[in-house]
């Protein structure tokens, strides 16, 4: 890993850090860590006036919105508690920066996140959140297909098992976009104000 190379059109995008996912046991890093790097990341992206986004899974007191497909490990059922989708508080989230509210994996589908990227010239997303391999990667592999830079923060994501985790960051994503530590998007964004 090394600074990668960022535009100055670039914004910060946060999956799934929200009270019900924060509080799983995750590794290498605890949900804590996770929302401590991303709003480090948070403060210097604001601070160049670049986009911060939250995304969130939520779903409608009904659980009509739930994906309902057959699958040989199925998923638990919808936690319709809005405080299990609340955000991590944390994360101190301002009036100032987007919600996207998703209803799958992946942040793109089914919700406004391409509309709120592309209507504001963003070419390069830097990714934060939880679970590496499943609310991250989806929205990695998405972004890829529609023709975002990708960026996905090493110490800013964590999974359920160290496999996943290293199998993601080693196998996946390098064929995705860029991987690199917080301190080196830092860097990055600080390049890219002296271009």
């Amino acid at each position: 890993m090394s600074i990668p190379t960022l535009n100055r059109t670039a914004a910060l995008v946060a999956i799934d850090l929200q009270n019900g996912i924060v509080a799983l046991p995750v590794t290498p890093y605890t949900g804590a860590q996770v929302v401590a790097k991303t709003v480090e990341l948070a403060a210097a992206f604001r601070a160049r006036g670049l986009p911060v986004i939250y995304v969130h899974t939520s779903y409608l007191p009904d659980g009509g919105v739930a994906l309902k497909v057959k699958t040989d490990a199925p998923s638990s059922p919808p936690n319709l508690d809005p405080q299990w989708s609340a955000f991590a508080p944390a994360l101190g989230v301002s009036p100032s920066d987007i919600v996207v509210t998703k209803h799958q994996w992946g942040a793109f589908t089914g919700t406004d996140l391409d509309v709120q990227l592309r209507r504001r010239g963003i070419t390069d997303i830097v990714l934060t959140g939880i679970a590496t391999n499943i609310g991250v990667e989806s929205t990695a592999r998405q972004a890829y297909e529609n023709n975002y830079n990708v960026v996905v923060v090493s110490d800013a994501v964590s999974t359920s098992s160290a496999d996943a985790q290293t199998f993601a960051l080693t196998q996946i994503f390098p064929k995705l976009g860029q991987v690199a530590a917080a301190a080196d998007v830092e860097a990055a964004l600080e390049q890219t104000q002296s271009r």
